[in-house]
């Protein structure tokens, strides 16, 4: 007999272009900055993103000269510890750390200095700026940061608010050799509707090198799972991704 109550199919889940098995930005050693307060909360984070199907972890803690005054002793010796962690718990990843470097006046003498700073992948330089205030020593800092043999990679660009009204001024670093990375977050509005619509227009113009899920808490993971359903994750997967490279 015919029914008109007929079993709804279930939506059939995207296959992406291709999967992230590196992330490459996150603060997931315990008690140096405002990500995971101790070896637990690292340890959960991780499973987290096992779950995900992550197969590497560059965590990047910030070093901040009014805040987070990490040295590369400091966050490798917290790296051991997480390393050890993850043995004894028989936990399949594997897990780096470099750093995400707030640009300033110590970020600009270190690099005057030839100081040795945590590179991703032995080359990539993580840095960030004020979200408010432009940096008027950004062109000079990457100047020394490619003059110095790194590659140079902005954190979050979607996020400087500075730069909302002057896109092609943001995209113009692209130009003087900066790489983008972008937070996955950023996809589903979760920092304002305005970092979502420069998220978007820089997957549009193909202007992204890295995906990154910036992870200080379980929250950020969340997020995660709400960007991979949307059709602008997957057309940022399309991109000529970097994260991939990273991966031994």
């Amino acid at each position: 007999m015919f029914s008109f109550f007929k079993k709804k199919e279930s939506p059939k889940a995207v296959e992406p272009i291709q999967k992230i098995k590196v992330d490459m930005h996150s603060h997931l050693l315990p008690g140096i900055d405002d990500g995971a307060g101790n070896i637990e909360q690292s340890l959960f984070l991780i499973r987290r993103f096992i779950d995900l199907g992550y197969k590497k972890l560059i965590t990047t803690p910030h070093v901040m000269s009014d805040f987070y005054r990490n040295t590369p002793e400091i966050i490798l010796g917290k790296l051991e510890e997480v390393r050890a962690a993850i043995n004894a718990e028989g936990l399949d990843i594997q897990i780096e750390a470099a750093a995400e470097y707030y640009l300033d006046e110590f970020l600009i003498e270190k690099l005057e200095n030839n100081e040795p700073l945590l590179t991703i992948g032995g080359k990539y330089l993580l840095f960030e700026t004020s979200f408010i205030n432009p940096c008027s020593q950004l062109l000079h800092a990457v100047f020394l940061m490619r003059s110095s043999g790194y590659i140079p990679v902005l954190a979050h660009p979607e996020r400087y608010t500075y730069y909302f009204p002057k896109y092609n001024d943001l995209v113009y670093l692209i130009d003087k050799g900066v790489k983008f990375q972008l937070n996955i977050s950023s996809l589903t509005g979760y920092y304002s509707k305005q970092s979502k619509k420069i998220a978007e227009k820089l997957i549009k113009d193909k202007a992204i090198s890295f995906l990154g899920t910036d992870c200080h808490a379980p929250k950020h993971l969340d997020q995660f799972k709400k960007a991979e359903i949307l059709p602008t994750f997957h057309e940022a997967l399309k991109l000529d991704l970097l994260n991939n490279s990273l991966l031994d």
